[in-house]
């Protein structure tokens, strides 16, 4: 009987959606969902997230904007960020941001994509004072506390005997996780921000252990000091070239790639999230001299390992969690000291940058000898240099970097964009990364999590065929020439994804999503003891509706599937259906409720859901058995100044007793968790 309830609502949700149909925006927080699907790591997801979330509240005036911030703008390629500022820099002053349809390079979709990020204002013709951007600037503070009804393992009750026999059975801290944030912004000139932030179960006023947060950040960026283009302090994040010797700040997925593969060299960005790990903490500075720019930065920061027995790393801790006393004796016990340079050069359409980069750790890093680690850096220090490129010849773009290791390994990354009109743009890459290259700080585009025993090329487009009508599309075809975990032999692969989107109406659209990957694993067969290598695929298919009523409320419907594949065993299947209702047509109240009911056989055919969450958190679970999910969140600002929102999401399978384990384990078939969120702005 419930089963069906659920069906029946959500049919008629559907059935409500087509009929209202009048609007839809296209959101870019649909395009993080992609990297989560590609499993990128969660802190480097988090960090766009927090990026992406602090433009759209601080929209940049096209009446002030400076080429510097358009290419520091991370939605926009090289192309469309110079494209943009040659035409605002012949335009201005421009009188409504409808106006981005005259810029070249930038299609329907793209400048859907960036409206929120922009506004039109009044022309400022006297640079402020210090003083004045003292007094006019925008003070936040941001408060947020989050809590799991249900009882986990980990919060039980222990006696002391079990205790000292098994003392990483109970978590040491309260069950809740909360942040606090204060941050201080005029425009892009000056930016000032502290943090403090606890996990649930890491103490907080806890007997015996110290009080306060876990963990603490601070940031300062200042801008446009004479020849000083761009100086932090605290913690930022940083990216040279391509991504092969250093790149902790943002990373597209191969589907965004196809008309914005091109990366460069962007000035020392604040970190602001309270990731615990992927960023810097010291001192950057930027400096330009006519068509040169000099970057250089210095980090010293301390963060979590696991050791051996001899006191050498054997890999990095990154999930930033001290609950148990085994995480909190891992808290802070290595240190990294990095130091480095970019020297850029750019005259007209051509760009070429020379990089270095040299980091030391305060222990030997020697993770533990297997096949396919064999040609991991094993070392305390490594040093990485660069060369990156760049030339634009009208609408056809070369670009590359190829990178030098301590040991001598090259790899090289290079790739070409044509886009011969606003309605098709086609890219190409192809990567060269050797099993003996070793670069600690790097992210490049690959298909693996490391830049590192891996060649590839990639080929993608995106067009309209119709008016109404856009695609994107891309191949990956990829191997790796040693063997990596889990894969007892060099391997081979290929990604191959779809997007078609058809927009009803300027105000409502239907997308269909099609993605196939086919890999190669270890397989052990039922009846013997030894393993193979065999290939598998996942197919993923997603039909998804989405509108917009003027009245304010808005609809996405979708439909997604799951196939997975392994030679010589059964097919895995798993589906979803989700209905998500949101309210955007009040100053004081705006709100989201979410339902779906998913079905899968696997955990290697799960479903991903992407749910709107509080202003500053980023929220898409992956759910396998069968079950469903509802999700109400909203947002009430008290004043123009103070507003206060939250969630609550509950999650019910229908085909268990448990959920989790270990310490979080839950005793029952469902879990509730709240998100609260407070922001005062003055």
């Amino acid at each position: 009987m419930k089963h069906t309830i659920i069906h029946i609502f959500l049919i008629f949700a559907f059935c409500v959606n087509f009929y209202l149909a009048k609007a839809q925006s296209n959101d870019w927080r649909t395009h993080l969902e992609q990297l989560v699907e590609e499993e990128l790591d969660e802190a480097t997801v988090e960090n766009m997230f927090q990026e992406l979330t602090m433009l759209e509240n601080n929209p940049m005036n096209l009446n002030t904007v400076s080429r510097e911030q358009l290419e520091r703008f991370p939605l926009l390629s090289f192309e469309q960020a110079t494209n943009l500022a040659d035409f605002l820099e012949k335009n201005r002053p421009v009188y409504t941001v409808f106006e981005l349809r005259n810029v070249s390079y930038l299609d329907f979709n793209t400048i859907e994509l960036i409206l929120p990020f922009f506004y039109v204002g009044e022309s400022e013709q006297v640079q402020p004072s210090a003083a004045e951007m003292l007094k006019y600037g925008k003070n936040e503070v941001q408060f947020q506390l989050d809590k799991t009804l249900n009882k986990r393992a980990g919060y039980g009750e222990f006696s002391d005997s079990i205790l000292e026999r098994y003392p990483n059975r109970k978590y040491r801290g309260e069950d809740f996780y909360t942040s606090l944030k204060y941050s201080f912004a005029y425009r892009d000139k000056i930016q000032f921000g502290l943090l403090g932030e606890k996990d649930a179960g890491e103490p907080f006023f806890k007997k015996d252990y110290p009080k306060g947060y876990d963990h603490y950040g601070f940031h300062l960026i200042v801008r446009d000091i004479g020849k000083l283009k761009t100086l932090a302090v605290g913690d930022y994040r940083l990216s040279f070239g391509q991504g092969l010797i250093l790149n902790n700040d943002f990373m597209l997925s191969k589907s965004w790639a196809t008309n914005n593969i091109i990366r460069r060299t962007q000035d020392p960005k604040r970190h602001f999230s309270t990731a615990e790990s992927g960023f810097f903490r010291g001192a950057a500075a930027v400096f330009g001299f006519s068509n040169i720019k000099l970057t250089t930065f210095y980090s010293n920061r301390r963060f979590d390992a696991n050791l051996s027995n001899d006191g050498e790393m054997t890999s990095f801790k990154i999930d930033g969690y001290h609950r148990t006393p085994s995480e909190m004796e891992k808290k802070n016990n290595s240190r990294e000291q990095a130091t480095g340079i970019n020297i850029n050069y750019r005259k007209e359409q051509f760009q070429i940058g020379v990089s270095g980069i040299y980091h030391a750790y305060n222990r030997m890093y020697y993770p533990t000898v297997q096949e396919y680690n064999y040609y991991y850096l094993r070392d305390s220090s490594n040093f990485n240099a660069s060369i990156d490129y760049s030339y634009r010849f009208n609408r056809l773009t070369f670009a590359g970097e190829t990178a030098i290791a301590k040991n001598k390994a090259v790899a090289s990354t290079n790739m070409i964009q044509y886009s011969p009109s606003n309605l098709l743009s086609l890219s190409a890459l192809y990567r060269y990364f050797p099993v003996s290259y070793n670069a600690m700080h790097a992210q490049s585009f690959s298909e693996g999590s490391r830049t590192q025993n891996e060649n590839g090329l990639y080929v993608g487009a995106t067009f309209s065929p119709l008016r109404k009508l856009s695609v994107t599309t891309y191949v990956d075809i990829f191997r790796f020439p040693w063997v990596k975990s889990q894969v007892d032999q060099p391997s081979k692969g290929v990604d191959i994804y779809f997007l078609g989107t058809y927009a009803v109406n300027r105000n409502s659209n239907f997308e269909i999503r099609y993605k196939f990957k086919q890999k190669e694993q270890n397989a052990r067969y039922p009846d013997e003891n030894s393993r193979t290598v065999l290939p598998y695929n996942t197919q993923k298919i997603r039909l998804r509706y989405n509108n917009t009523l003027n009245s304010g409320w808005n609809f996405r419907t979708t439909v997604d599937a799951a196939l997975y594949r392994q030679k010589h065993f059964p097919q895995e299947k798993g589906f979803m259906i989700s209905q998500n209702i949101g309210y955007r047509g009040s100053e004081k109240i705006s709100g989201d409720l979410f339902a779906g009911y998913f079905k899968s056989d696997t955990f290697a055919a799960r479903l991903y859901s992407y749910e709107r969450n509080i202003l500053t958190t980023f929220y898409m679970p992956s759910f396998y058995g069968e079950g469903m999910r509802l999700a109400l969140s909203g947002r009430y600002n008290i004043t123009s100044r103070l507003s206060f929102s939250a969630k609550i999401g509950h999650t019910r399978y229908f085909d268990r007793e448990t959920i989790g384990s270990g310490t979080e384990l839950i005793e029952g078939n469902s879990r509730t968790d709240v998100f609260t969120y407070l922001r005062w702005r003055f």
